[in-house]
């Protein structure tokens, strides 16, 4: 049985759930000291015995109001009550889409996912209510949502978090306005400059060569370069953080906030990963309950909706909810799936029921595989000690470095893919990201850490086989220099040369492994040595290049003199 005694000192939990001793999270629990954790199958889930009851701080930062009769108005599902109504309907129906609620669904389709689906993809039918016009089912749905999230409004979204990010850049952002942005902010906010023909003003984030990843940015480094924009006789229009990043890690927004709004600039804060904070007291706070202006969320990430479905969060009155609303209506579709809709709905009240404690089992199930792993010989598991900058690590995801082993992500996850059935979310070259989410169960995790340690042990440890990756240590943002801003470069005229006869030109199109999705050369940027070094180097690890005309990189666009 695979088993482990968990740590009896406050301090100990709370590293070993990725926070600093000087982070404050939540409410106190009892402590774990005398519980053991293992990782054995069991045939029933005993829910009571497996709440994570360990000791925390004092500071209470629940969203959720204790309220019984809150959490009752909080459960009901408005905007799924009614497409369920809706769907039931004998009626003689003439309006889109043409499968006619199913009636002429290809059967290819509904031999994989049935008819129910097509049953209820329903149009913007009156009893439905309008997206972009709510005064019914949607506008108490967004209600309770802003209820439950703590935001002043909330926002359905059909476009995913990407359409989120663009409208909050673009509601803040006019043309030459300047946007103080980490260099490793995610795609969609590259796409946000290029719609509102912002400047961007870009902080080269901190950089672990140890783990190849470029992290979040401080506080000191959001006042620097305010100042840098002031000295130029100018204010920033906004600043942008991505909070937590692919791997967990969380920047100290209430620090950076209150900087930010001494100077009267809002904080739009990509927190794509980081729906589930906030609720358990063993989680970071949601950048909302640190003071952003606006949090745009991936619901359908950790939490529970459909794939492509978001929320966009705005709190305080620094940011027009108007402009909001207008690049909203811009961006999105006008004919939104009620399916997606719907889910956020769903995933919201799912949440509602018990806010506090539905993280319980996800949370236990991440301490005992990251228990595990970390007796583990040859293998890594990202902490917040890695980070000393920042003040946590969202404890329900599992980054695990194989340097040791002599391997890279890649061929890590090749092994643990073709020799175990495991499938992993983010594949790096020197780690994997794994994420416990409400859906993983305790088989999963089991062999998750039984694959992780058979592969250790396949692969015996020698110095040679350290060496073998030390070349990773590639820091892709060290040399940013930009020529024209994204906009510009973006519309300017272009052609084609030869990666060799790129170096020092100005790229003209968007290079970005993905995942994690972050742009190594944006429209713009003058294409350095160092960038194309590191772009071939992924590649050659198995990384897959998104945005360039040429995937295999034997070519690239640049801009016209």
């Amino acid at each position: 049985m695979l088993s482990v005694s968990v740590f009896s000192a406050s301090s100990d939990l709370t590293l070993h759930l990725g926070f600093r001793n000087n982070w404050t999270f939540g409410r106190p629990r009892a402590s774990l000291s005398q519980e053991s954790i293992n990782l054995e199958p069991r045939e029933k889930e005993d829910e009571t015995s497996r709440k994570v009851t360990a000791r925390s701080a004092t500071k209470d930062k629940s969203l959720v109001s204790s309220s019984l009769t809150t959490s009752k108005q909080q459960n009901s599902t408005p905007l799924v009550t009614a497409l369920k109504a809706s769907a039931k309907q004998n009626a003689a129906t003439f309006h889109f889409p043409g499968h006619n609620r199913g009636r002429a669904a290809p059967n290819s389709i509904t031999e994989l996912i049935g008819s129910k689906p097509f049953l209820h993809d329903l149009p913007e039918l009156p009893e439905l209510d309008n997206l972009f016009s709510p005064e019914g089912p949607i506008l108490d749905a967004q209600q309770q949502a802003a209820k439950l999230f703590g935001s002043l409004e909330t926002w359905f979204l059909v476009g995913g978090t990407t359409c989120g990010i663009q409208a909050a850049i673009m509601a803040t952002c006019s043309p030459g306005d300047i946007l103080v942005l980490p260099r490793n902010s995610h795609i969609s906010a590259v796409s946000a400059l290029i719609l509102s023909g912002a400047v961007p003003k870009y902080i080269i984030p901190d950089y672990n060569s140890d783990w190849n990843i470029a992290v979040g940015v401080t506080p000191s480094q959001v006042e620097t370069v305010i100042k840098e924009v002031e000295k130029e006789g100018q204010k920033a229009a906004a600043v942008f953080i991505t909070s937590p990043t692919y791997h967990g890690i969380c920047s100290n927004l209430s620090e950076i906030t209150q900087l930010c709004h001494s100077h009267g600039i809002p904080v739009i804060v990509d927190e794509a990963h980081g729906a589930h904070l906030g609720f358990h007291p063993h989680m970071p706070s949601s950048a909302i309950q640190q003071g952003a202006d606006i949090a745009v969320q991936s619901t359908h990430k950790v939490l529970c909706s459909l794939t492509q479905s978001s929320m966009l969060h705005l709190s305080g009155t620094l940011v027009d909810r108007e402009k909001i609303s207008r690049c909203l209506q811009t961006l999105q579709s006008s004919s939104p799936s009620y399916l997606l809709l719907a889910s956020l709905d769903a995933a919201r009240a799912q949440i509602s029921e018990d806010p506090e404690t539905i993280f319980d089992k996800a949370l236990q199930l991440a301490i005992e595989a990251r228990n595990m792993l970390r007796k583990t010989t040859g293998i890594s598991v990202l902490d917040v000690t890695s980070f000393p900058k920042f003040p946590a690590i969202d404890p329900l995801r599992l980054t695990i470095g194989f340097r040791q082993l002599g391997l890279s992500g890649f061929e890590a996850d090749e092994i643990l893919y073709k020799d175990h059935d495991i499938i992993c979310e983010l594949v790096e070259t020197q780690s994997i990201t794994f994420v416990i989410t409400l859906g993983t169960c305790r088989e999963h995790v089991q062999k998750l850490v039984s694959g992780i340690q058979h592969l250790a042990a396949a692969s015996p440890l020698s110095c040679a086989a350290k060496m073998k990756v030390d070349g990773d240590n590639l820091a892709p943002f060290a040399d940013i220099k930009t020529s024209l801003i994204p906009r510009d470069a973006f519309f300017s005229g272009k052609k084609r040369v030869s990666i060799e006869n790129s170096l020092g030109e100005v790229c003209g199109e968007l290079i970005c492994p993905y995942p994690p999705g972050i742009p190594v050369l944006i429209p713009g940027e003058i294409i350095t040595k160092n960038a194309l070094d590191y772009l071939l180097h992924v590649r050659s690890k198995g990384a897959v290049i998104t945005g360039a005309s040429d995937s295999l990189l034997s070519s690239i666009v640049i801009c016209n003199k």
